[in-house]
């Protein structure tokens, strides 16, 4: 085959992102995925583009749950027994990424990220068509209790610091916003700055599209090794066959550190396994995303359907579905809005790619600057799926980039 300017590894909101940022610098690419456009976790996520969420899933507030969550094989943090010993080693960087020092940096690194992506949202949108899908609906984060409240708290207060505007309820004013919330929940926090799409997986595909009618080419096709040469990179084809790039964007999601070992750049990518059920459209009349975060779930109104998922299970990527955690949320959501209807429901579980330290990798590989990575999102990749787009573009091109990446780099670890 012919060599390309840049071959994009991956077929998710981030690789489509990034290969459509690439092409409008008149770059000629080519994207790759092992199933094609929007058959990860691009597809079943819960629609939100989550500015506000800056804090880092590794944080002391994390560590004090952690134990009790734990312990509940069906609860809002699992890990299969036979995986155990296995993520020991990642978990223990993620304990070490809870010190409140790492936090601090990280909580900057990521505010950063998030502010570029929300600046680059909508332009990316308007560029590609598709912005009618974006919703400003904002987000209701709900508390059974004032000490669950009173807990919430530094991590408003560091929002605040950062200027993100949210508004503290009580069960009033909840029900206000969203009627048919169970009374069980007393506070609540609304975010209004929380934007979310019409529907992930037809997003995705409608960025597939764009790049297609722009000129830009996808395969269904596996690569398993990547390797430098004079004139660029050599990608192995699972056939066997090598396929020549000027650039490489890897950008495979969960799968990506299979392939960043074959350029000596070890990184300890691990995978959240997050499960959802979407339900009929009739199902609720929700008003605006709910977050419960005590219980490591939201339910989200998306142009398919209700959603209700989340929670994370670290249980690799060979282990087959356990979709009792599916039912276990949607028995949970229907406890929490009585009114929900819970029948003819779809189940999905997708791989979600996380690092220890909450942050993606974003930069070139260590062995040559002709591979750029752009993976490890976690529940973010759709947040900052514009962001990172312009970072690639920019690594690609060789152009000053809008912020500092060192946080980001593949050699942190």
């Amino acid at each position: 085959m012919a060599k390309s300017d840049v071959l994009v590894i991956g077929a998710g909101v981030v690789g489509l992102s990034a290969a459509i940022a690439a092409q409008a610098r008149g770059l000629g690419v080519v994207v790759i995925d092992r199933e094609g456009p929007a058959a990860g976790a691009s597809a079943g996520n819960a629609g939100a583009f989550a500015f506000t969420d800056i804090l880092p899933l590794a944080s002391p507030g994390i560590l004090k749950k952690a134990p009790k969550w734990l312990l509940d094989p069906l609860g809002p943090l699992a890990v299969p027994p036979r995986y155990a010993l296995r993520i020991l080693p990642w978990m223990l960087r993620f304990w070490r990424a809870c010190s409140p020092a790492r936090v601090a940096r990280s909580t900057t690194a990521q505010t950063a990220l998030m502010d570029l992506s929300k600046a680059e949202l909508e332009p990316f949108l308007t560029a590609t068509g598709t912005l009618p899908m974006l919703r400003k609906g904002g987000n209701l984060q709900v508390y059974e209790s004032e000490a669950e409240f009173q807990a919430s708290l530094p991590g408003w207060e560091a929002r605040t610091r950062h200027g993100i505007a949210f508004h503290h309820m009580d069960a009033q004013e909840m029900a206000q916003l969203q009627p048919g919330l169970s009374p069980r929940f007393i506070r609540g926090t609304f975010t209004p700055g929380w934007y979310s799409i019409t529907d992930p997986k037809l997003y995705t595909l409608a960025l597939a599209e764009h790049f297609r009618a722009m000129g830009g080419v996808i395969e269904i096709a596996d690569v398993t090794a990547l390797r430098p040469d004079a004139q660029g990179v050599q990608c192995t084809m699972g056939d066997g066959t090598i396929r020549n790039a000027g650039k490489v964007v890897v950008a495979a999601g969960a799968f990506s550190h299979r392939l960043s070992r074959t350029l000596g750049d070890v990184i300890p990518l691990e995978t959240e396994r997050g499960y959802n059920t979407t339900l009929p459209g009739d199902a609720f009349d929700l008003r605006t995303q709910i977050t419960f975060g005590g219980h490591g779930f939201v339910i989200t109104k998306l142009t398919s359907g209700v959603r209700v998922g989340g929670a994370v299970e670290l249980g690799g990527l060979d282990l087959p579905p356990n979709f009792r955690r599916s039912d276990a949320m949607l028995k949970k959501a229907q406890m929490f809005l009585p009114g929900l209807k819970t029948q003819g429901g779809v189940q999905w579980m997708g791989f979600r790619p996380s690092l220890p330290d909450s942050l993606p990798v974003i930069g070139r590989a260590g062995s040559t600057p002709n591979v750029v990575y752009a993976f490890g999102h976690g529940h973010l990749g759709l947040t900052q799926s514009a962001g990172t787009a312009r970072l690639v573009a920019d690594l690609l091109t060789d152009r000053p980039l809008p912020m500092d990446i060192a946080s980001f780099s593949p050699r942190r670890f």
